[in-house]
């Protein structure tokens, strides 16, 4: 279960992903269904890929952006965004609960077609028993959004659908 909501929360924070806004602001992605998988990179053990769909518009994905960007200020002491050669170089260092992560990650690709993320980060004390991680995503733009859906919508591998929208207009306000 841990690993499941492991990685729903990773599949949340890749949507984000397109988006805390720093210094440099992060491309928007093209409206449409992102086909969006995450992994450790290896593609092996119970940290191997996951893939979702994530159907967006211009309002979703700056509502994502935000989002990502309020939790970068509640969660993260640091957070640098540079471009570097064609690339987006993001660092920063965030509380998880009582753990400080570390993180270093390069973004690439056009947001318009495809777009990928590594990163690397470092865990003090460790979390979930692990001291380094790293990962990868790689986002793909598939097409329209299928007639079912509407902006915001996730399909998450196990074929659960939620609305990342209708959540954020539940939580409680601060």
């Amino acid at each position: 279960m841990k690993i499941r909501l492991s990685a729903c929360l990773l599949c949340l924070l890749a949507g984000a992903v397109a988006g805390p806004a720093f210094a440099l602001d992060f491309p928007a992605r093209k409206p449409g269904l992102w086909e969006i998988q995450t992994g450790d990179g290896t593609g092996k053990g119970p940290a191997g890929a996951h893939t979702m769909q994530q159907c967006i518009d211009a309002a979703s994905d700056k509502a994502m952006r935000d989002m990502g960007q309020g939790m970068g200020k509640d969660m993260c002491s640091k957070q640098e965004l540079r471009a570097d050669g064609g690339k987006l170089v993001m660092d920063s260092v965030c509380k998880i609960g009582n753990t400080t992560a570390t993180s270093h990650a390069v973004l690439s690709g056009d947001f318009n077609t495809a777009y990928r993320m590594e990163s690397k980060s470092s865990y003090n004390p460790p979390l979930m028993g692990r001291a380094e991680g790293a990962s990868v995503m790689e986002a793909k733009w598939v097409g329209p959004c299928k007639a079912d859906q509407k902006p915001g919508d996730m399909v998450m591998s196990n074929g659960m659908k939620m609305n990342v929208l209708d959540m954020m207009n539940t939580r409680p306000k601060k």
